[in-house]
């Protein structure tokens, strides 16, 4: 199987490092791994978080892409039930407008946030989640021009008009999210990175119940992953450990921003935590050049997929594109 190699970036914030500075560090490690030969770059979107500076991929891709050349470049995801699908369409349409044939357009089911966050998000209008799916397909027949008669919005169109429409991807974690990607006849991307338990029914599923759209003649699917590479096994661990805690805290609801490695080394950390943390090592994969290219090829085969969106959130930053090289090496060794 040829893979593919792609990035996730949720422009993680260090500690000691302003928002403004990571926002162009994502355009530095965009530029970066189009040299490389990666696929595509995929930008997310985060809300109410100190940690995490992506709160608008739309603005962002299109920085992105003009800082570039090749890559194709996305969202992981727009979380449109917060939003309009006329106006998601037209957003991408516009993108599309400006560089075509490099625009993909992923959507997610999160709410965005906590219950608060959300209600600010959708201005106090009672949005349920509920929604998702046929906001999905209003989204599709607005970037396919085809509301059909009788639809509400019959009339409306999503301008500017554009002679291709962007790729169409939809996130999901399980069975769920992947049967919304394959009746709307989207691409489906696997978010390994929160939780893999439910892989092989997602990819199933979305396999099984697929439909053709003009746009999406066959089943694609990708996967997001943590990988953190370098030279040695020894390093990639010492790195990932600032991962670790920053994974941890998450969770907890805690600080977001990105510890440093010598932060992580002086703390101590409870049986409950310890165990917690090994526990998020089944989302990533940590090793060396060969260790990484091994398990990455076994998990597509696994998987059936031939891409892989890797996300990469430690403390340094000329790490972080040390381990995107060392990973994009070795794949183009073997």
């Amino acid at each position: 199987m040829n893979l593919k190699l792609s990035v996730l970036d949720q422009s993680p914030i260090p500690k000691g490092q302003t928002a403004t500075q990571s926002l162009h560090d994502t355009i530095e490690l965009a530029k970066w791994t189009e040299q490389l030969g990666y696929h595509r770059y995929w930008v997310a979107e985060h809300h109410n978080t100190n940690g995490l500076a992506g709160s608008s991929p739309e603005i962002l891709i299109g920085q992105i892409a003009a800082a570039t050349d090749r890559i194709r470049v996305g969202s992981g995801g727009v979380l449109l039930p917060q939003y309009s699908p006329l106006k998601v369409a037209e957003q991408f349409r516009m993108l599309e407008a400006f560089y075509p044939g490099r625009i993909d357009l992923g959507l997610g089911r999160s709410p965005g946030g906590g219950k608060k966050t959300r209600t600010a998000l959708t201005d106090g209008y009672d949005k349920p989640l509920s929604s998702f799916s046929r906001q999905v397909k209003d989204l599709i027949h607005y970037l396919n021009d085809d509301l059909p008669k009788g639809h509400d919005y019959y009339g409306v169109h999503a301008r500017p008009d554009t002679p291709r429409q962007p790729e169409a991807w939809i996130l999901g974690l399980t069975e769920r999210g992947a049967k919304h990607a394959a009746v709307n006849g989207t691409g489906f991307t696997f978010g390994h990175f929160i939780n893999p338990d439910h892989a092989k029914e997602a990819f199933q599923a979305y396999r099984d119940r697929f439909k053709p759209s003009p746009h999406c003649p066959e089943p694609v699917t990708n996967a997001c992953i943590f990988v953190v590479c370098a030279e040695t096994e020894q390093e990639a661990e010492e790195l990932a450990l600032s991962q670790d805690l920053w994974l941890l805290q998450v969770e907890k609801g805690l600080e977001t921003r990105v510890p440093s490695v010598e932060e992580v080394k002086a703390m101590s950390f409870s049986e409950t935590e310890k165990v917690k943390m090994k526990a998020n090592r089944k989302r990533c994969i940590i090793g060396n050049p060969d260790q990484v290219y091994k398990q990455l090829t076994e998990l597509s085969s696994r998987y059936g997929t031939d891409e892989f969106l890797i996300i990469t959130n430690i403390f340094d930053f000329e790490k972080k594109k040390t381990s995107y090289k060392l990973i994009s090496d070795a794949f183009n060794t073997f």
